[in-house]
């Protein structure tokens, strides 16, 4: 049976993560710090339907990937596979606090790329990056093969800063990376200090919402499962990564056996049909605070994702008519409310 360490498995895109190498029969070892950045109450409900799942295929460990100690528990657990998911996330805390991120999102990973170069056993590390790190680029839809040299925030420095590390590391030790460019997730269990989360409970209570940019943002909204797919997909893909196989991208991209990938829906849609769909589905209207666009924000992402559904065959289905009815379903079962 095939194993896969999957970090930040309590988390949101780390729990659906952990639930379809599940689905797909793999040993699952999960690793998370379970902190305190947000209700760690939703982290340990998430964790605990991955201990409770049928197949008896979950373990799980508690520890910081900063942490060197975190390098034993790989060597114990020999994997297959590496799904680095854990990182300190949030665009605007990332402003308030960039001491946080040095520790989550660099020398964790670091850790684990330590770990991979030393493994005789694993294939591959599939880690997250973000569409943060095109920061100011204009061109839209966003691509790998433009510049990423202009970002907004700390966040996305240090996420441009794992793709150099994985880049260096697999020229350096032969290590086979993919780094995923996640495009503004969205669905069940998704993190109380998203814009959705935060939208639906307050235009449940009443409450007014921020609505930055004065809602004149846009956004390639992509459901949870289609990232889970694309995360899968990239992770059992068994065509070679090296450039060789993508002459319509610029070489410089990679000469080594490391790539990037956008991964996102590659349908941008506006803001106000993103509320205008909570709306519809709690039965009330949202009191819209609007507000100018923030430090270190974007007003449009767009994923071009050519390059990930050639290679993996990768293919998002959910509208967010679909994914927004399915997290506010979700969202009134696990607090218990009725509308």
């Amino acid at each position: 049976m095939k194993k896969v360490v999957i970090t930040g498995s309590a988390g949101f895109i780390g729990f659906h993560t952990s639930k379809k190498f599940l689905e797909n029969g793999w040993k699952v070892i999960g690793i998370d710090s379970i902190n305190d950045y947000y209700d760690p109450k939703i982290k340990m409900d998430r964790n605990k339907l991955l201990l409770d799942d049928v197949s008896g295929n979950y373990s799980f460990a508690k520890i910081d990937i900063s942490d060197r100690k975190v390098r034993d528990i790989l060597g114990d657990s020999s994997p297959d596979l590496i799904v680095n998911l854990a990182a300190q996330a949030g665009v605007r805390h990332s402003i308030e606090h960039p001491e946080d991120y040095l520790k989550s999102n660099i020398d964790g990973f670091l850790n684990i790329l330590e770990f991979a170069r030393t493994s005789k056993k694993i294939d591959r590390v599939i880690y997250a990056s973000t569409s943060s790190v095109y920061g100011g680029n204009l061109r839209s839809p966003f691509s790998e093969t433009h510049s990423v040299d202009h970002p907004l925030q700390f966040y996305a420095v240090t996420k441009k800063t794992n793709e150099l590390m994985a880049h260096a590391y697999s020229n350096l030790y032969g290590i086979s990376c993919i780094g995923l460019r996640f495009f503004t997730v969205y669905g069940p269990w998704g993190r109380p200090d998203m814009a959705l989360f935060k939208f639906t409970k307050n235009i449940i209570e009443g409450k007014k919402i921020d609505v930055y940019n004065n809602g004149n943002h846009s956004r390639d909204f992509t459901y949870v499962e289609d990232i889970v797919q694309g995360i899968f997909l990239a992770s059992i893909s068994k065509k070679n990564i090296k450039v060789s196989d993508f002459d319509s991208l610029d070489p410089s991209v990679s000469f080594c056996n490391s790539r990037i990938f956008n991964l996102g829906r590659g349908r941008p849609e506006s803001l106000e049909d993103f509320i205008s769909e909570i709306e519809v589905n709690v039965g009330k209207n949202a009191i819209k605070n609007y507000l100018p666009l923030q430090m270190g924000d974007v007003p449009h992402t767009s994923a071009d994702i050519e390059s990930l559904v050639n290679f993996s065959g990768y293919s998002p289905k959910t509208s967010i008519k679909e994914g927004v009815k399915n997290f506010v379903d979700w969202y009134l079962d696990y607090y218990n409310i009725k509308i």
